[in-house]
């Protein structure tokens, strides 16, 4: 693999992670079952019976995503990514700001918009709070007026609700809930910065399986809901950060 290009060995990377995600199943199944067979204990048994319908799915789930990774296609969670890409348009120029995470600048209706992704189209998160917080810094010791951060993201979505749901909020949307995190939140409260959050709704596995046609939907229609958020919170002149955040693979600039 030392001479392998870094998209593979990323693709590499979170096969490698999936293969252990599978083999953990195995063992704890394993586990539970010898267990109980040791200590005599049939309620154990009893509760793995139940359960290994749901545990049996997430295996085939992981089994499948691996096949989508491998073959690079984006998944459900590069949703916010995707979005970033539509923002900035295909013909954008790409510069890479922090480790495994680009930057580009567009413009939008008079406001200059700079757009942060991972960097594709191999299979990373990037490190987006670390690259909108440089990002800002940048803007502002550069005289911009840097009036509004809005993020995307993949969430997950409860029973009964639909596939490529689209909703906003306030606040960071990332599922990390350690270092990126805080330093949107940090960048944000320093310099007064209004932080948006808008979310793509899909089910856990096709969060990690290859992106559907409800996906992507939600995808056109979150690139439409950060446009209006825009429009009515920023001014011409302005400058607007977006970030796509969620796993990139299969999504390149």
């Amino acid at each position: 693999m030392s001479d392998s290009d870094e998209v593979t060995r990323s693709v590499a990377s979170t096969a490698a992670e999936i293969a252990s995600a599978l083999n953990f199943i195995y063992k704890y199944v394993r586990h539970v079952l010898l267990f109980a067979e040791k200590t005599k204990n049939w309620y154990l048994i009893l509760q793995l019976a139940i359960f290994m319908p749901q545990i049996i799915q997430i295996a085939q789930m992981y089994r499948k995503a691996l096949d989508d990774f491998l073959y690079k296609v984006p998944v459900g969670d590069g949703a916010g990514p995707l979005v970033a890409l539509r923002l900035a348009g295909f013909g954008a120029k790409w510069r890479e700001v922090t480790e495994d995470t680009v930057v580009a600048e567009s413009e939008f209706e008079g406001r200059r918009l700079l757009i942060i992704k991972a960097k594709g189209p191999g299979s990373t998160v990037g490190r987006p709070g670390e690259a909108a917080e440089k990002v800002i810094r940048e803007a502002i010791a550069q005289g911009r007026r840097v009036s509004l951060m809005v993020t995307v993201d993949a969430a997950l979505k409860l029973e009964g609700e639909d596939t490529g749901d689209v909703a906003e909020g306030v606040g960071a949307a990332i599922g990390d809930p350690g270092p990126e995190k805080i330093r949107f939140e940090r960048v944000a409260t320093e310099y007064n910065i209004p932080l948006r959050a808008v979310i793509v709704k899909m089910g856990m596995d096709e969060a990690i399986l290859a992106m559907n046609q409800h996906i992507y939907k939600g995808v056109e229609n979150a690139v439409e809901r950060v446009k209006q958020i825009i429009r009515s919170e920023s001014r011409e002149g302005d400058t607007v950060v977006i970030i796509g955040v969620g796993n990139t693979v299969g999504v390149g600039q």
